[in-house]
């Protein structure tokens, strides 16, 4: 097998496209052009297909030109190419990826990776015999700990436009929709999104504010990246925004909490405990639960779900 002299930058692209040309469906050079844009890998479309053409001449490398756009694949029995290729371990975390982090990961790099994920399910589930890797996926789940609710809608253009921004550290022009139905439109600095239940949320700094807040992203109706990049507050972690009970709806407001829970609602609290000091006390009607926690609305509905099976609650600040 004989390949012409190259230059870097056709020895790359070359290389990339080798990786994500798969084995048992064709991809054309549309699709392979939109996986290396994901990428940051800047091509023409048709230096692209000018590629695809020279490799398939070179490889064992399949074109389909019964009609255009043509495809590309692997040949059956080809060994592809000495590159890297993915083992069932790999093509296991990959799936599992794919399907429970899909949401928090910007969608560049989801399109970016779209070649491996196929590759990954290729491995798994186009097997006559199941190996353990493929079994594992239906042997795992997580789980809701309340009533199951649909996600609500994002629309594509936003959910990209947003993980862009906050992937690259640009500001946003949002246009967004509260509760009560007022629209308008925002300059935000966006420093972090989150998955609550079936809800994603930003958090962001808005301009002219010195402050953080969550915007739910199914409310944002429009979503237009700006060139415009900013340096992230050096003060802000979302590990402690979270941990500050901001979206529980709370302001970060330590308390020590106290009350009486039935044995049978607060049993599992001898073994999920709320938190590290918590103390509990057996008493003839169920038991006397006393924590330290973060004040916030989600706190107050977590009591109110237990009804008359709460009682005597208190709440005293902390300094």
């Amino acid at each position: 097998m004989t390949i012409r002299p190259a230059t870097g930058n056709t020895l790359k692209l070359s290389l990339e496209l080798l990786k994500r040309i798969p084995r048992h469906r064709y991809v054309t050079a549309a699709e392979l052009h939109r996986q290396l844009e994901a990428a940051g890998i800047v091509r023409t479309r048709r230096s692209i297909e000018r590629q695809l053409e020279q490799l398939s001449l070179e490889f064992e490398i399949e074109r389909d030109d019964r009609s255009k756009p043509y495809g590309y694949r692997w040949m059956s029995h080809a060994l592809g190419f000495s590159l890297p290729m993915l083992n069932e371990q790999e093509s296991l975390l990959l799936a599992l990826a794919q399907r429970y982090l899909q949401n928090l990961l910007p969608a560049s790099v989801m399109q970016s990776m779209e070649g491996f994920f196929f590759q990954a399910r290729t491995n798994l589930l186009g097997q006559a015999t199941p190996k353990p890797e493929t079994q594992w996926l239906n042997k795992v789940r997580v789980v809701d700990v309340t009533q199951p609710l649909l996600p609500p809608v994002i629309p594509a253009v936003v959910f990209e436009a947003v993980t862009t921004a906050l992937y690259q550290n640009l500001w946003l022009t949002i246009g967004y929709q509260n509760a009560a139905g007022k629209q308008a439109e925002y300059r935000v600095m966006p420093l972090g999104l989150a998955q609550q239940g079936p809800r994603l949320y930003l958090v962001c700094r808005f301009e002219g504010y010195d402050n953080e807040r969550s915007t739910a992203l199914h409310r944002i109706q429009q979503a237009t990246v700006s060139g415009l990049g900013f340096t992230p507050p050096p003060e802000f972690s979302l590990e402690r925004y979270d941990a500050d009970g901001r979206f529980g709806f709370g302001e970060g407001v330590k308390i020590r909490l106290s009350f009486s829970i039935t044995k049978e609602a607060g049993y599992h609290l001898l073994e999920s405990g709320l938190s590290a000091d918590q103390v509990v006390e057996e008493t003839g009607a169920g038991y006397r639960i006393q924590a330290t926690v973060v004040d916030s609305a989600q706190l107050q509905w977590w009591l109110n779900g237990f009804g008359d099976q709460v009682w005597g609650v208190e709440k005293v600040a902390v300094h």
